[in-house]
């Protein structure tokens, strides 16, 4: 009994010191801090909207801010930091996509290669038009003239589901919404250029990066004189799913070119039809069909293509924001960790056996893509420091995570704010827009060196986005100049 009693007392003089030091104040400068985060989050342009912010010092584990952090938001785009970070943790920084040719012959006489003709893709979201020629040249190069069977291109280590679940239906003809695949190439867009013609009253002169027959160019756009204004514009027919391009509009003489990025339909067909017009271009020609279908098991390979290391891939991913990168990189994630196809269910459950792995409950969030760009994502800045945190503390992790981020006044999305400001070049981290939604997550270092994490998660606000990114990046060089001496 005494000894109960004893236990007791100690767990209370526990309990009452720790309630003690985790009441204690805070520095007077954590305070003034504080307080001028506090100002600045009264702002009239966040009147009618939600604002969630964490600060944590990585030196001491100190909150040095905390507003709202536990309430749940769309994170947009910051939810890459977590695609990233699982598949970095889980596949490693040297991690390469392949793109392979097979065929079901390896036999090549008098410049025929018998039967059919296959390229299958792993997901790389980094293969290009040089990619593909860069095949069509290793085969004539091999000696082949002709395919007698058909091409077929296989994109069976994705599943066919080419669009992330939550994903409005309107978000088209943009390459910010390109199509996933399990082969895909050039973003799953293509480059529409638009000048003037050099005379008044004559069609505007249009032309596709990559040319190919997979889209139909429907120009309607005129020239007018230099002394009008006009406008022009680049749309696909997406109402009705089409891979036509209708060009309206007028573009003045003597203005620059105008460049849309449109995003295509059904990226193995398209693929598979640019490599055929590139085999073509090297006097390769097909007997068959160009066609979507699988690669037989025993088929030997004849060539392989392989992507930058994963460290690369997602610098691509954090500092420019490609959602077809991340969802690419969730969905192999999957494939790599269980089997294919790859799925956005499979790619979800491994992002969240790593998140675990962090401390995060993943009970208390949704991750719908791998992107950000579902409505149908919820984080909170609670979480996002968590992740931030546990990845500072990981050696094997840090140093390549943190090199993907934007670096404030100097690339990415971070390029253009911050600039000539305590931040400037101090500040790594990842970007975060929808509409009525703007986040920023990552890390800087105080005027005194100490590390720190940050997450600031703005949405429901009505007017130009700036405004909001103005306060988030005044929060951030606040944070940037502070200094407990001071």
């Amino acid at each position: 009994m005494a000894a109960r009693r004893y236990a007791a007392a100690v767990f209370l003089w526990l309990f009452v010191t720790v309630s003690t030091v985790a009441a204690a104040p805070p520095s007077p400068a954590v305070a003034d801090l504080r307080q001028k985060i506090d100002t600045l989050l009264k702002s009239t342009a966040l009147s009618q909207s939600h604002a969630g912010v964490k600060i944590v010092s990585l030196k001491t584990g100190e909150v040095l801010y905390a507003k709202d952090d536990k309430l749940l938001t769309q994170p947009a785009s910051t939810l890459k930091l977590f695609t990233t970070a699982a598949a970095l943790s889980a596949l490693g920084e040297g991690f390469r996509f392949n793109t392979a040719i097979y065929a079901n012959s390896s036999d090549i006489r008098d410049g025929a290669l018998t039967g059919n003709l296959y390229l299958r893709g792993s997901a790389d979201p980094t293969l290009t038009t040089e990619s593909l020629s860069w095949f069509a040249a290793e085969l004539k190069a091999k000696g082949v003239e002709r395919i007698s069977g058909s091409l077929i291109c296989d994109e069976t280590y994705l599943d066919d589901w080419h669009y992330g679940k939550g994903w409005m239906w309107d978000d088209a003809s943009s390459c910010f919404f390109a199509p996933i695949g399990g082969l895909t190439v050039n973003n799953n867009c293509v480059t529409v250029r638009i000048r003037p013609a050099f005379r008044a009253g004559m069609p505007a002169v249009v032309v596709t990066e990559p040319k190919t027959a997979y889209i139909t160019i429907e120009n309607a756009a005129i020239t007018i004189s230099s002394q009008e204004e006009g406008d022009v514009k680049a749309e696909r027919k997406w109402r009705q799913r089409q891979n036509v391009i209708a060009v309206t509009g007028d573009i003045a003489v003597g203005r620059p070119q105008r460049n849309f990025s449109i995003e295509i339909t059904n990226p193995a067909s398209y693929t598979c039809r640019l490599f055929s017009e590139l085999l073509a271009a090297n006097n390769i020609s097909v007997a068959g069909e160009v066609k979507e279908g699988a690669v037989p098991n025993d088929a030997p390979e004849l060539l392989r293509h392989s992507s930058s290391p994963l460290s690369e891939i997602i610098k691509e991913i954090n500092k420019k924001s490609i959602n077809l990168y991340a969802e690419l990189l969730m969905k192999a994630l999957g494939a790599e960790l269980q089997s294919p196809p790859g799925t956005a269910e499979k790619g979800i459950a491994a992002i969240k056996e790593f998140l675990k792995g962090m401390g995060i409950d993943t009970a208390r969030l949704v991750i719908a893509d791998g992107s950000g760009v579902s409505s149908y994502n919820l984080v909170s800045p609670s979480q996002l420091v968590s992740l931030l945190t546990g990845i500072y503390q990981n050696d094997r992790l840090r140093e390549t995570f943190v090199e993907s981020l934007s670096i404030a006044g100097v690339d990415g999305t971070l390029k253009s704010r911050m600039k000539s400001t305590p931040a400037e070049g101090r500040v790594r981290a990842k970007t975060g827009l929808h509409t009525s939604v703007s986040t920023i997550a990552g890390y800087t270092e105080t005027q005194d060196g100490d590390p720190v994490a940050f997450a600031i998660m703005m949405e429901d606000f009505i007017g130009d986005p700036s405004y909001i990114k103005d306060i988030q990046d005044r929060i951030v060089v606040l944070v940037s100049s502070f200094s407990r001496s001071k």
